[in-house]
């Protein structure tokens, strides 16, 4: 756990823990809307995430994967059941401290890459490590994904696979104990997408940190410590994988 993310957890009243658990999650539910236009996005969901951890959540569009993915990023909160980072109860935070949780805690790498056109790769990442308590050096996030000699081309002038590799650095250079991945290979071909679920298994085993990826595609499950399957808002199956695949040898 790092040093940043303790201080938010006793800012907020919680000891740092003792374990190895980030997330306790029971009866986890959000609706939208009430009444008639009442719409379950999740509906009593249980699951606990540990440190270290590399997390599939697997399901159709509109399972629940991305509503699930943000509660536990602190971007949503729930209609009602537990939701505990590190005995802390997140649905208890005010906007200020979520807003600590997911500068501190939290890396978020998205379908899109949301780079700033106008900066070089190098500059994109600086944005993030200039407002975090003890980041690491744009070019070591950058070199965690191979782009060491990609730092100083700005996006128009790197692939679509190279792009997303940035945004995953810009999200690991603040060195979060979470990293959240929404579909992060659904705009890439398939041998692009595999060198940048390579840099998130990187990221995963160098620097210990809880990745969670959700997708629509079963064939990534191999990767995985383990899978959780969504449906209708609910985890309908679990699996465990004894020995995780390498992304390389995942047929796809």
């Amino acid at each position: 756990m790092s040093t940043a993310a303790a201080e938010t957890l006793r800012s907020h009243g919680a000891d740092p823990p003792t374990r190895d658990l980030v997330f306790h999650v029971r009866e986890l539910a959000r609706v939208y809307g009430d009444g008639t236009a009442a719409v379950t996005a999740l509906a009593g969901v249980d699951l606990d995430l540990y440190a270290g951890e590399l997390i599939v959540l697997l399901g159709a569009s509109g399972s629940g994967k991305s509503t699930l993915l943000n509660q536990l990023g602190g971007l949503d909160s729930p209609t009602h059941g537990t939701l505990l980072y590190r005995g802390a109860n997140l649905a208890e935070f005010d906007e200020k401290a979520l807003t600590n949780f997911r500068r501190d805690a939290v890396g978020f790498v998205f379908q899109a890459y949301n780079l700033i056109p106008s900066l070089t790769a190098r500059e994109n990442v600086a944005l993030i490590t200039e407002i975090c308590r003890s980041p690491m050096t744009p070019e070591d996030a950058l070199s965690l994904v191979d782009l060491a000699d990609r730092m100083d081309h700005f996006p128009a002038q790197l692939s679509g696979g190279e792009q997303q590799r940035v945004a995953i650095a810009r999200a690991i250079a603040k060195r979060p104990e979470v990293l959240l991945c929404d579909e992060p290979t659904g705009a890439l071909d398939v041998r692009t997408g595999i060198t940048v679920l390579e840099a998130i298994e990187r990221i995963n085993r160098d620097l210990g940190t809880l990745a969670v990826i959700i997708t629509h595609n079963a064939i990534l499950a191999d990767m995985a410590d383990r899978v959780f399957t969504l449906s209708d808002g609910r985890i309908v199956n679990q699996r465990v994988n004894a020995k995780r695949g390498l992304v390389r040898s995942l047929a796809w």
